[in-house]
């Protein structure tokens, strides 16, 4: 029991001590991403440095040795793998269903019809009535042009003609400060002057915002509401660089809000970002949400999640079974008579606690699933040409059966020292 303690405190030092040895610089730099991966790929055992030295060797483990070290294997296995991309993200208004009311003439507010943010309206409400000495002085040019052409008679020819122009010209001069025709054509009907004009919503929606009071003065400009169509919403949210791939549009999507807990809110991935931020390393995503009764807010937040199939015959492992030193990902095959082999495997995606191995196994590959750091500082040792107490190595790096001679006890000295 000792001589197993021992064994397991000298592997974790050696085990600190060559990782520092591993991440030193590597032949490696000037290598591309793509001839990197097909390196590590291409042998069976992952056992050179930087240096090209061997680091890592076989191992052998006796059963005992296996049961004492709590060494567990498992198999590699193909089959379907999904990924589940998840973030968080805000609610806001589709910037094409949101529009500004703002005046194009100065005036002063006489009546306000919608004096609240957050009201509803319908597309064509009135808003406000509105004052404006220019308004008047285009109401009056709008007139005298309509008793002109009635007073000429239309198989005067140009006269006529010239007639109708200006009533056109008039028409035209109020429908671009927002005069509806409706009111144009009550003016013309009338024959009097307005001395203040409606304006009306130009689509329906919510009031985000409202800038305006009753008796204001307003300028050419001027916003006086934002109006915001949320029958649809947007929710955005950021998600991670390497988790990109599985991110399309089209993409079905669901989200959570802390207002409606356990309901499952479905939309769709309808725009993602073509820049990625520099400092997070995160791409925004737009998600397009349907908001029947309006019962998601602009401003709520929202956790989003992204289904991706990776794959119907994806090769996977448990993560716990792969060694991650830095510079490369080692797991360690069970070969025949309890030989472990130490070999490169290059990773893809993950899926909870599994990942994708896209290079360096075959399906039905029996590899170290459980204690494996304590192999693998065993390997490292064994290419140093030593080991840990009870497991001798050969020139080549088999392994021979424990140590059985005799060893003396330990002496109250020894216990001192």
């Amino acid at each position: 029991m000792t001589r197993t303690i021992l064994a397991l405190v000298l592997g974790a030092a050696v085990l600190g001590a060559c990782g520092k040895q591993e991440e030193e610089a590597s032949p490696m730099a000037g290598m591309t991403a793509e001839e990197h991966a097909k390196m590590l790929a291409g042998g069976t055992q992952g056992t050179m440095d930087s240096s090209g030295a061997a680091v890592r060797e076989m191992v052998h483990l006796t059963p005992a040795q296996e049961q004492t070290l709590g060494v567990i294997y498992t198999t590699v296995t193909r089959g379907s793998m999904t990924k589940t991309v998840r973030t968080v993200g805000e609610i806001g208004a589709p910037e094409p269903r949101i529009v500004d009311v703002t005046p194009k003439i100065d005036g002063f507010v006489q009546d306000l019809f919608v004096s609240y943010t957050g009201e509803s309206v319908r597309r064509g409400q009135p808003l406000l009535t509105l004052y404006s000495p220019m308004m008047v002085a285009a109401q009056e040019e709008l007139l005298t042009a309509r008793r002109m052409l009635d007073r000429v008679n239309p198989d005067a020819g140009e006269p006529w003609h010239r007639a109708a122009d200006m009533l056109a010209a008039a028409r035209r001069r109020l429908e671009y400060w927002d005069i509806s025709d409706e009111q144009v054509r009550a003016i013309e009907e009338s024959g009097e002057v307005r001395k203040a004009l409606t304006l009306v919503a130009p689509s329906g929606g919510i009031v985000l915002e409202k800038d305006v009071l009753q008796g204001q003065r307003v300028t050419e400009g001027q916003r006086l509401y934002r109006i915001a169509d949320i029958s649809d919403v947007w929710v955005e949210g950021d998600v991670f660089e390497q988790d990109l791939q599985f991110v399309h549009v089209g993409q079905q999507a669901h989200i959570e809000v802390s207002a409606y807990p356990g309901e499952h809110i479905m939309g769709r991935v309808s725009f993602v970002y073509p820049t990625v931020d520099e400092r997070s390393r995160t791409n925004r995503v737009r998600i397009t949400v349907p908001n029947p009764g309006l019962r998601l807010k602009p401003g709520m937040f929202a956790t989003i999640f992204l289904d991706a199939n990776i794959g119907a015959a994806a090769l996977t492992l448990p993560l716990d079974a792969v060694i991650v030193t830095g510079t490369r990902n080692v797991v360690f095959v069970r070969e025949s008579e309890g030989m472990l082999t130490p070999r490169a495997v290059v990773l893809g995606a993950r899926s909870g606690d599994r990942v994708q191995i896209l290079a360096g196994l075959e399906e039905g590959e029996t590899v170290v699933a459980a204690a494996n750091f304590l192999v693998d500082a065993e390997s490292r040792l064994a290419s140093t040409g030593g080991g840990m107490p009870g497991m001798q190595h050969t020139d080549h790096g088999s392994v021979l059966e424990p140590d059985s001679t005799p060893q003396p006890p330990m002496t109250m000295e020894h216990q001192h020292d």
